[in-house]
């Protein structure tokens, strides 16, 4: 026992020595940054590589091995040498009690992603094929080899034959949907990403994806496991294999632990859609054979959604960024899973009319997964819902799309201001107007109810105060801190207002010096010539194209006359201080010691009238890293060009003085 939990709490040092080195690896190739000497990275590194050595484990995202991502044409098919049954399903507790018929069982997460038959040789993987139709399932092995948590190299030397299912957690899911902008082309769920990820045919797409691997069940390897499942699950785990949560059960202990997985469930990141109960003596299970379907060795156990009674009261037809318009029941609330509901998505045309909804309809709400509420069934049936024939933002015509025999319904009016969540995000930021409590999210809402149409309603929120407070997750104390927020940032800058505008290619360094440029004079900026712009240092004539059309935009004048009826602009700073740093170009990389961030660094480069720039040119004055040493790529790049390195104490003292 003593040298089991010695080897765990190796490979979870491994582990832990992964996670920091990669982590440093990506600040000083990727960012600029040093979070740890290479002194250190070295005595870390070479820790890592002994335990590998020690272990006989190498996991894939060792920095220890670089696996080369390739692509390939399409992925070849392969027979399975045993087929890969389904199992028989139940949602009663006490079948499962039963089915013990008096045993030991091991009860574990029934995961939700994607199959996969791992075959590994002399240590070292092999293949990775696809559970496909059971029989026959595609090669991933190139993509395999790239997930996060799966070992390249284990200690048996044998042949190792085992099963398991590839995940995404939701977190990771969450993350790369919120990188994408398109509402249609956001992933629906991460079973799916999964699937798409795995079986990718360029393996770089799957390798940023973050599938992870746990397995299941060991299908084949000449060792001797005393006729215990449990130890197959342990050896699994000796070779460096992350395995499925399971919990050792009997008859009189079982609802126990199903109610601990019930509990785990609402927080797991993991996806899961149930249970797994499996006989642990595995001759007695091999002995009962198997259906043409089914083997008689295990069971799943699907959870029994929860079902609740509630009257619909309307359908909110909420329009997103992409035009597409989504319909939104609203309900009498209920509780489900131990939380309040009152809402839930129908996802699509389609759904709604499958559903037969009318308002006032009796319906039957769940969650699904225990997590997503849904509608389960309508009870009445009235089938009486209107489909919006106008945009309820803009009040443009709606159109019904069909695609593979789903019916959504879209706003295609291109200045619709649902479209605009973009420029409203923007200027909201920290570096506009800086108003706290509108996230993007919020946004959005206030403007699929039309809160919203030009930058000026943004201060007269007030008007719709009592609708606010009563949307979900919106009471009075929100208000009152929106509101106070407001008024805070009706009081702002010049260089923040012209940035926060959105005009194109304007940063937040762009709209300081152009305040500079015409003494924080507004009209004077509005009525500067295209050729005037382009003559001032660092705009270039691309840039005054852009400043020049915003401000002879019609429409775009008039809502920034009404937004200045609503703010209070600071007037020129009364003291500039000296602009010895006029015309002057800068570099800023690493950590700083006697500035709280590079931004504030930046800030008084920018007041003093120079500039800060993101990578280094022949123009750059000099960069400023206090690491003068280090081998970054902006220091390689600076000694490349003959710039001078120099430490943040330096800088201050040659030119902040």
């Amino acid at each position: 026992m003593a040298d089991q939990q010695t080897v765990e709490h190796k490979r979870e040092r491994m582990r832990e020595l992964t996670i920091l080195l990669n982590k440093a690896s990506e600040a000083y190739y990727a960012k600029d940054e040093e979070i740890m000497s290479n002194f250190e990275y070295d005595r870390l590194y070479d820790e890592l590589e002994a335990l590998e050595k020690e272990t006989g484990v190498v996991f894939a995202d060792s920095p220890t091995v670089k696996v080369g991502y390739e692509a390939v044409d399409e992925l070849p098919k392969e027979r399975h040498d045993t087929p890969m049954l389904s199992l028989a399903k139940t949602k009663s507790r006490e079948e499962l009690q039963d089915w013990l018929n008096g045993k030991k069982g091991l009860l574990s997460w029934k995961l939700d992603g994607l199959t996969i038959v791992l075959t590994y040789r002399d240590g070292k993987l092999e293949k990775a094929v696809t559970r496909g139709n059971g029989e026959v399932g595609e090669v991933v092995t190139g993509n395999a080899r790239v997930f996060r948590n799966l070992p390249l190299k284990i200690p048996y030397q044998g042949e190792l034959v085992l099963r398991g299912e590839a995940v995404i957690t939701y977190s990771d899911f969450e993350k790369l949907n919120r990188e994408i902008e398109e509402e249609q082309e956001k992933y629906k769920n991460p079973r799916n990403l999964c699937s798409g990820s795995v079986r990718q045919l360029d393996n770089q797409v799957t390798a940023g994806r973050n599938v992870r691997f746990f397995a299941f069940s060991l299908v084949r390897a000449d060792v001797d496991f005393h006729n215990a499942r449990k130890e197959q699950f342990a050896f699994l785990r000796e070779q460096g294999f992350e395995v499925v949560e399971y919990r050792e059960v009997e008859p009189d202990n079982i609802l126990d632990n199903i109610s601990y997985f019930e509990e785990k469930i609402k927080t797991y990141d993991v996806p899961s859609d149930g249970l797994v109960l499996t006989y642990d003596d595995m001759a007695y299970g091999a002995s009962l054979g198997r259906t043409a379907k089914f083997p008689r060795d295990s069971i799943a156990f699907k959870w029994a959604d929860e079902l609740r009674e509630t009257t619909l009261l309307e359908m909110e037809w909420s329009a997103s960024r992409t035009g597409l318009i989504n319909p939104v029941a609203i309900f009498e609330p209920v509780e489900l899973e131990g939380t309040t509901v009152s809402r839930a998505s129908v996802h699509n045309i389609s759904i709604v009319r499958g559903l037969k909804l009318g308002i006032g309809d009796r319906i039957t709400v769940y969650k699904a997964n225990m997590i997503i509420p849904q509608i389960a069934e309508n009870l009445t049936g009235s089938d009486n819902l209107e489909i919006p024939g106008h945009c309820p933002v803009c009040g443009e015509p709606t159109r019904i799309r069909q695609e593979n025999d789903v019916q959504t319904l879209y706003c295609d009016n291109p200045d619709c201001d649902a479209k605009k969540i973009k420029a409203f995000t923007l200027f909201v930021s920290r570096d506009a107007l800086n108003v706290d409590g509108l996230s993007e999210s919020t946004l959005e809402k206030f403007l699929a109810k039309g809160f919203l149409h030009s930058f000026a309603d943004l201060f007269r929120l007030a008007r719709f105060q009592k609708e606010i407070t009563q949307m979900e997750g919106f009471g009075d104390k929100s208000w009152q801190n929106l509101s106070e927020s407001l008024d805070r940032a009706r009081n702002t800058t010049l260089p923040r207002l012209i940035y926060g505008l959105g005009i194109e290619n304007i940063g937040v360094a762009n709209a300081k010096l152009l305040c500079r440029q015409f003494d924080y004079d507004l009209e004077a900026l509005k009525n500067a010539s295209q050729e005037e712009l382009a003559e001032i240092d660092g705009i270039g004539e691309v840039i005054a194209k852009s400043i020049y059309d915003f401000f002879h935009q019609e429409k775009a004048m008039e809502q920034l006359a009404d937004l200045m009826t609503e703010l209070v602009i600071e007037e020129k700073p009364m003291q500039e201080g000296t602009q010895n740093l006029a015309g002057m170009s800068f570099v800023i990389t690493g950590s700083l010691l006697h500035f709280e961030n590079r931004n504030a660094l930046k800030e008084e480069i920018e007041r003093r009238g120079g500039k800060v720039t993101g990578s280094v040119t022949g123009k750059t004055v000099c960069l400023i890293n206090n690491d003068t040493a280090s081998q970054s790529s902006k220091n390689k790049k600076a000694k490349e060009l003959g710039v001078r390195i120099v430490s943040e104490e330096d800088f201050m003292q040659e030119y902040l003085q």
